[in-house]
């Protein structure tokens, strides 16, 4: 069970330390919003600050001062000071980072809260008896809740450390009486109570969940801070209007409307107003669509019509042809001017893995197979052709000596005039041999 409690926000199951009382999450990149430490793997550096980061119950993180110098590690459960009492947090950020994050949220950090010390067993039994309250919590206040016929919805519970308060956090639309909503929940769960109104955005960051892209919500995963979105931002983009569409799960207008933005603004800078028709002799084209980067506002005669009416313009002549207006002239054509739009781009790459068969890499294997197979009867071949050549040699050398079987070096010339020859010179050299023995 105490894997359960450390996992509050956390996707991945930490590790409990062997010694009684220390407790540490060592899962890396597990809870939602988590900050990398780059400077964690530089050796021979000590960025070791009195500045820790430290997490609650989902999104909620805060920043504290290590006065008493502690060694404290990312994953470490500890024990900080709240108002009243202490409440119990997990490390998630230490060193020269948290004041970089701090910067960047705007906290200065003249009035921090202090860390009292690690989590001991006493510590850890109180959290985790409060967070096993925090469901039939959640189950009673929203009754208590429908009872009264408010208009709100209780979003979460969340227990301090030390079981003295609990904060309820709620959306609306409205301003809520909480007099005695207070005063029902002191009754039943006798604690502090506190109420925080938060917005549909951050429910969604809170609750968690999958978008429309198949990934997880950025409001839960790594966005910390909701900057407001608005139809304009559709418009610029030239998305359609259509609220199933632009919402996202929270029921707001999606955040990643914004992302690309700036993009769209820049690009459209030089564009004309699209909402002045152009006058032509056959009448006035009115915009219908806009293609941003390729610089391309499609006009027709007739909203009503169809696509096959479409005149494609580049911007450029759209300038000239509303400038022209103005001066009074009117263009002849529309068309004359859209005839090199009308192709379509052509494309600067070709995929060559593309082109090819599904099954090439069979017809591959097959030949190599055919080739293999020739290759196996051809060496047969030479092995037994080389065998016989090897046995007609032996029943050479066993036979006697003749010029016939000799080796080619050692065989005479067949030709008979040459053979008679050498047998005269021979016979010659034998001779004059004996006559000088004669004489000696």
């Amino acid at each position: 069970m105490i894997d359960y409690y450390i996992t509050r926000g956390c996707i991945r199951n930490p590790v409990e330390d062997v010694e009684e009382g220390k407790f540490q999450c060592t899962c890396n990149g597990c809870n939602k919003l988590n900050v990398f430490d780059w400077l964690e793997t530089i050796p021979d550096n000590d960025f070791s600050g009195n500045l820790v980061e430290v997490r609650f119950k989902n999104t909620r993180k805060g920043y504290y001062i290590n006065n008493s110098a502690q060694p404290l590690l990312k994953g470490d459960v500890v024990a900080v000071e709240a108002s009243p009492g202490h409440d119990v947090g997990v490390v998630s950020l230490t060193g020269e980072l948290v004041a970089v994050q701090m910067k960047r949220y705007g906290i200065s950090d003249l009035n921090l809260k202090k860390i009292y010390r690690k989590a001991k067993s006493n510590d850890t039994e109180k959290w985790f008896q409060a967070i096993e309250r925090e469901p039939e919590m959640m189950r009673i206040a929203r009754q208590i809740v429908t009872e009264l016929e408010l208009d709100m919805k209780i979003s979460d519970v969340e227990f301090q450390g030390d079981k003295t308060k609990a904060t309820f956090y709620y959306i609306s639309d409205e301003r809520v009486d909480f007099r005695q909503l207070i005063k029902d929940y002191a009754d039943n769960f006798k604690v502090r109570i506190e109420m925080k109104q938060i917005g549909a955005r951050q429910e969604a960051g809170k609750v968690g969940g999958i978008g429309t892209c198949g990934r997880e919500l950025c409001c839960a995963s790594w966005m910390s801070s909701f900057i407001s979105v608005s139809t304009s931002a559709a418009r610029y983009q030239e998305v359609s209007l259509n609220p199933q569409k632009l919402a996202g799960q929270c029921g707001k207008l999606k955040c990643c409307l914004n992302y690309e933005l700036k993009c769209y603004i820049e690009a459209q800078a030089d564009f004309p107003d699209t909402s002045i028709p152009l006058e032509t002799e056959q009448g006035k084209a009115y915009h219908t669509k806009t293609d941003v980067f390729r610089r391309i506002i499609w006009y027709s005669f007739d909203k009503d019509k169809d696509s096959d009416s479409f005149i494609p313009l580049d911007v450029d002549v759209v300038k000239e042809i509303i400038r022209l207006n103005r001066q009074g002239i009117l263009v002849k054509d529309l068309r004359a001017n859209s005839e090199s739009l009308d192709k379509e781009p052509s494309i600067s790459y070709q995929n060559a893995v593309g082109e090819d068969s599904i099954n090439r890499f069979e017809e591959k294997r097959r030949k190599k197979k055919k080739k293999s197979g020739k290759d196996h009867r051809s060496s047969n071949e030479v092995f037994v052709k080389k065998n016989s050549e090897k046995e007609e040699q032996k029943e050479i050398r066993k036979q006697p000596e003749t010029t016939e079987n000799k080796p080619r070096n050692e065989r005479g010339h067949h030709h008979p005039v040459r053979n008679q020859k050498r047998e005269e010179r021979r016979e010659k050299r034998e001779e004059g041999r004996g006559e000088k023995g004669k004489f000696e």
